[in-house]
């Protein structure tokens, strides 16, 4: 801007000497009186309130800045199936849903390894010397995989369905988000053992959210 406002100065300079060299040949050839007059102090002010109007004023024609023109790589303009792809990716049910598969494969995984570790895995509780089989620990892993994997999609869901839902409602994407979350999904599953549960489950997940945010941020 300031670039564009001395460039201006010095073009209206430019523009008002010639003017003035132009008149003052023009009064010297009629007469002496109007060589000595010159161009008075209200036609300079409007010469200059016209070009600045053309320069910097109203009548400047706006340009459009895109990156082509700039020197930078062009954006194509976004079709309506983009804009819609977009909108349902940042929705709250795509978050969602994208949490859910996230925890059932986390979860599943998790269940395998710690199954996988423990050594009671296979075992019959009414016939713990009975050796188990290849087949019964593979089915013991399984099911434990795959009760790990429902638990965390649950949570996973839970957790960014109302994370998502707050952030929309504030207006503000901080920490606060998501211990609130983490407040409403901890209390929510606890609350099904009772309310001091609920109360335990509220306070210890958010105050285990705010130490992830904490140190991811």
């Amino acid at each position: 801007m300031c670039r564009v406002v001395i460039f201006g100065y010095v073009y209206l300079n430019v523009c008002l000497s010639l003017t003035n060299m132009a008149a003052s040949s023009t009064g010297a050839a009629d007469s002496p009186a109007s060589a000595s007059a010159g161009p008075s102090l209200d036609d300079q002010s409007l010469q200059y309130s016209m070009i600045l109007d053309h320069l910097i004023g109203d009548k400047r024609p706006v340009k459009e800045l895109s990156p082509g023109v700039m020197g930078g790589l062009p954006v194509p303009v976004k079709t309506e199936e983009q804009k819609m792809i977009e909108r349902g990716m940042e929705s709250c049910a795509f978050k969602a849903a994208l949490a859910c598969v996230g925890g059932f494969v986390l979860g599943g995984a998790f269940g395998v390894f710690t199954a996988g570790i423990d050594t009671n895995v296979g075992f019959d509780p009414k016939d713990p010397l009975k050796t188990p089989t290849a087949r019964e620990v593979l089915r013991d892993m399984g099911q434990r995989g795959m009760s790990y994997a429902k638990n965390f999609a649950i949570v996973g869901a839970m957790f960014s369905c109302t994370e998502c839902i707050i952030e929309s409602h504030r207006g503000v994407s901080d920490w606060k988000n998501a211990v609130y979350s983490g407040c409403v999904t901890g209390g929510a599953i606890g609350f099904r053992a009772g309310l001091k549960a609920g109360v335990l489950g509220c306070g210890g997940f958010a105050a285990f959210s705010a130490a992830i945010e904490y140190y991811l941020r």
